[in-house]
């Protein structure tokens, strides 16, 4: 019984979406290479990474602190990279991507699916 129940968690396709969000996209990159070559490295089947559009946040910023004068602008923009990685959740894989070294700028999201 025991072992019929273990079969058929095998065969049931767990996987791991990982969401990885960033102002730099050179550290971003750094990390899903990481990734990859973990997924390399034990042999699991690995999607991605998928490049989600960029946000693109603008701040129009009044140049004159005091608001006289005439009307020049800066235009301020901070872009959000993001990249999507579908990977099959295996004990010893998850273990080695929960060890990675993720840079400040860089926010990670796992979900199971």
């Amino acid at each position: 019984m025991v072992s019929a129940l273990r079969s058929v968690y095998r065969a049931m396709a767990r996987k791991a979406r990982i969401r990885l969000t960033s102002t730099d996209y050179r550290k971003l990159e750094e990390v899903c290479g990481e990734l990859k070559a973990i997924a390399d490295k034990t042999g699991v089947k690995i999607t991605g990474p998928l490049p989600l559009p960029t946000k693109r946040l603008k701040v129009p910023v009044l140049k004159s602190p005091c608001g006289e004068g005439t009307q020049t602008w800066d235009k301020w923009e901070l872009r959000i990279h993001k990249r999507l990685i579908d990977i099959d959740a295996e004990d010893r894989v998850m273990r080695r991507i929960m060890r990675i070294r993720v840079p400040d700028e860089v926010y990670v999201s796992i979900e199971l699916v």
